[in-house]
């Protein structure tokens, strides 16, 4: 894919000019309440696998609505004492998967809570986490950027974020876990995960790590690029124009860089200059919008995949330095 986005020297300074959608607030607020209102307390039993530096645990917590959200929880063996812990959302299309699939951040010391993505895992890893309202409301393109996008309150971004935001509080309450020293992480959707979890409970967020985040700058992004996730959007819309401007309003409501300005903790964000998948002006439009501590690693030959280990070893260097 060659450039297609803004220059990097206007990216730099690239702030989205749409305004929030009034209410952001007591959406979210009203939503997180009513979920942890139906929480039980997480199931925690450990899971044998033939790994021997990583002690893994099969996780249940309660995300949107007091729904079953599966996780895994991936401990170096062995370790004594509180550890911090990484909370890590999945790509879209994908699961949990197996815990082999997840060693980095137990090999470099830290717990590791991996959020499966509801009604996700056909794509590319496996999951195990149903979505109980995956019917949604009224027509929908493939995929899942338009379940439910009739309204923020049916959306299915609405019930996928609840979960992270859950998965962090969760995290916090796991035993041998230092609640004082959390951390979100993921790549791509995961990625907005990050960026939304640490803004919708930032008082229990140390750091965030977010690689080439998707759903930033969503209005902008479904006209540059035709490429899906976001094609599913121009699709559905195509089909139903009459349902265009309600879209883009839900759509706004799960937009990453109405969270980044909620972020206090130092952030670490990726940035393919060639992602015709997470277009570079919506990486840029949050990160500019963070107000705190951050710093992006600019990609210039990448696409979508955002540094791959080069990055993978920066996240883990960031991290090590914000927590110890």
């Amino acid at each position: 894919m060659a450039l297609f986005d803004f220059p990097l020297h206007e990216l730099r300074t690239y702030r989205p000019s749409h305004p929030e959608p009034a209410g952001f607030d007591a959406f979210w607020s009203g939503t997180l309440a009513a979920a942890r209102r139906a929480a039980l307390p997480p199931k925690v039993a450990e899971h044998t696998t033939p790994l021997r530096g990583v002690t893994t645990y099969d996780v249940t917590f309660s995300g949107y609505a007091g729904q079953p959200v599966r996780a895994w929880l991936n401990r170096p063996a062995g370790a004594t004492g509180p550890l911090p812990v990484i909370v890590e959302f999945i790509g879209y299309g994908g699961g949990r998967g197996l815990p082999i699939d997840w060693l980095i951040w137990a090999s470099a010391g830290y717990a590791h809570l991996i959020m499966d993505t509801r009604g996700q895992g056909g794509g590319w890893r496996g999951g195990d986490t149903p979505d109980p309202d995956e019917s949604g409301a009224g027509p929908s393109a493939p995929g899942f950027l338009t379940r439910g996008v009739q309204s923020p309150e049916t959306f299915y971004y609405r019930r996928l974020i609840t979960d992270a935001a859950r998965a962090v509080e969760t995290a916090a309450e796991l035993p041998g876990v230092d609640a004082s020293r959390i951390v979100v992480t993921g790549k791509s959707q995961g990625g907005a995960l990050s960026l939304a979890a640490a803004g919708l409970v930032p008082d229990l967020v140390s750091a965030v790590v977010s690689a080439v985040p998707f759903l930033c700058d969503i209005r902008r992004a479904v006209t540059v690029t035709d490429v899906n996730p976001y094609a599913e959007v121009v699709r559905f819309l195509r089909a139903n124009p009459h349902l265009a401007d309600r879209t883009l309003a839900t759509l706004d409501h799960v937009d990453a860089v109405n969270f980044a300005r909620r972020v206090t903790a130092p952030a670490l964000l990726s940035v393919g200059m060639m992602d015709d998948v997470c277009p570079p002006s919506g990486v840029f439009g949050a990160y500019n919008t963070l107000p705190g501590s951050k710093q992006i690693e600019v990609y210039e030959w990448d696409g979508h995949e955002g540094g791959r280990t080069h990055f993978d070893t920066l996240a883990c260097e960031f991290v090590d330095d914000i927590l110890n």
